[in-house]
């Protein structure tokens, strides 16, 4: 089966200003942001991910109080498109450190260059922040606002912040160019999903886990990695299960 295209890739504010659009093929203009933002805004309750408008089928995800939105005139695989714009968003983050509004507007030259490399002609090629970074000319612009909540750290001073995750990735790899320091930084994110009866019982329940690494080390060092003795891997008991994935 030949691999559909997609039309547009376009980002709005919660208000519905337009941060980026991106027409892989120049046939779409900026009337189907304001197509897709009224449609949303005016839905009877949340609207659904993937819907259909005038001939044009929208994809998007409400994450950072924006919408990220791609399109197409052909009915695309909705875990296809979806994949690749999540993967779209990861390596904006990569890049930027913190994914906000201020922080795209400030790199809007960036951000389309990425578009441009990550899509070709409406087909998504380059999904991986390591290629990117070869064919990225520009440098992502450092937003110096101290993040909301953020208090003096009382524990050890040679540790690092958890806000240091945020560095863009740019500025990170310039700046270790220059002082040779090595750092790697570890983000652990943990879902329960738990399944209830009508009288309020247990049916089913699970955690998901992932641990995402952040590494600007050099070469390919050795790095040990302590988990929870009730951990089970790769097999089954009472304490549960767990996979390892690349």
């Amino acid at each position: 089966e030949k691999l559909k295209m997609l039309e547009q890739f376009f980002i709005l504010s919660d208000r519905g200003d337009t941060i980026i659009t991106k027409a892989f093929r120049g046939e779409l203009d900026r009337k189907e942001c304001e197509i897709f933002f009224r449609k949303v805004k005016f839905w009877k309750g949340d609207a659904t991910p993937v819907f259909h408008v005038d001939g044009i089928n929208f994809y998007f995800t409400k994450k950072y109080g924006m919408f990220f939105v791609l399109t197409s005139k052909e009915l695309v695989s909705p875990s296809f498109v979806f994949d690749a714009l999540y993967r779209t968003m990861k390596v904006f983050r990569d890049y930027l450190g913190v994914l906000n509004e201020e922080g795209i507007r400030k790199n809007f030259i960036l951000i389309y260059e990425i578009v441009d490399e990550l899509f070709d002609y409406g087909y998504p090629q380059i999904m991986s922040t390591e290629v990117v970074k070869e064919f990225v000319i520009n440098e992502a612009v450092v937003l110096t606002k101290t993040p909301p909540g953020s208090k003096p750290s009382i524990w050890n001073r040679n540790t690092v912040s958890s806000a240091a995750v945020t560095r863009p990735m740019s500025t990170t790899l310039s700046t270790s160019r220059k002082s040779k320091k090595e750092e790697i930084f570890v983000d652990i994110f943990d879902k329960i999903t738990v399944l209830f009866n009508s009288n309020g019982f247990v049916i089913n329940s699970s955690i998901d886990g992932v641990i995402q690494m952040k590494s600007y080390l050099v070469g390919n060092p050795e790095i040990r990695l302590a988990l929870n003795d009730n951990l089970i891997i790769g097999g089954s008991g009472e304490m549960g299960k767990a996979a390892i994935t690349d």
